[in-house]
């Protein structure tokens, strides 16, 4: 439950995909993040938008209407939107599909939004190249219309070494069976630094609106 003084920070897997890396990303951000979400007096979950089996937005009524003006009439609306919910802010790890983002990380973020208005996130992406830049700006785009995408926004290239026949680098070759590669994995645990940040700054922001509601 949101709680002012002990705040629960969401890490979202985005992929969908029965082929993903996306739950390892989240494991490796929610390790980074283990010490300084205790240090912090904040609790850690993780949601994983596969398991909503979220269809193509299919509710008569404009998500901006509920809970005060209408409501959602499927399960997987009302399941989807509480647990959203029941926290402050939110870590989206999205992966970059044809430079952008998974076409289910967007749909399920046009179900939201009274449950994610003013709430704080951080975008963190990975992709080929410059680590899933144009999935990023796109997710921050369409967040910023309800919720507030914080500065810091950690961007993850695949290790591009062992290429093959066709310049298909080792990892990027792993990550299509779902598996991530140790190269990567080496890489982006050094992405530690950038995790930290992008957590503290969603934190504050939560404090900050605890802080307003009080007032």
């Amino acid at each position: 439950m949101t709680d002012s003084n002990t705040p629960s920070i969401a890490i979202i897997t985005g992929s969908s995909r029965p082929n993903r890396i996306g739950h390892h990303v989240a494991a490796l951000v929610a390790e980074a993040l283990d010490g300084i979400s205790k240090s912090s007096n904040v609790t850690l979950s993780n949601i994983d938008i596969a398991t909503f089996s979220l269809p193509v937005f299919d509710e008569p009524v404009h998500p901006a209407m509920v809970p005060t003006y209408a409501q959602f009439t499927h399960a997987h609306s009302l399941a989807w939107s509480s647990e959203i919910a029941k926290h402050s802010g939110y870590i989206l790890v999205t992966p970059s599909y044809n430079q952008g983002p998974p076409g289910g990380v967007k749909n399920a973020i046009d179900y939201l939004w009274n449950d994610i208005k003013g709430k704080p996130w951080c975008i963190v992406s990975y992709g080929i190249g410059d680590g899933g830049k144009a999935a990023s700006d796109s997710l921050k785009l369409s967040l910023s219309c309800a919720a507030v995408v914080v500065e810091t926004r950690p961007m993850l290239a695949f290790n591009g070494e062992g290429k093959n026949e066709m310049g298909i680098a080792k990892d990027v070759q792993l990550a299509a069976g779902g598996q991530l590669g140790e190269a990567s994995q080496k890489d982006w645990e050094g992405k530690k630094g950038e995790f930290v940040k992008g957590f503290e700054e969603v934190v504050e922001a939560v404090r900050k609106n605890a802080s307003g509601k009080k007032e």
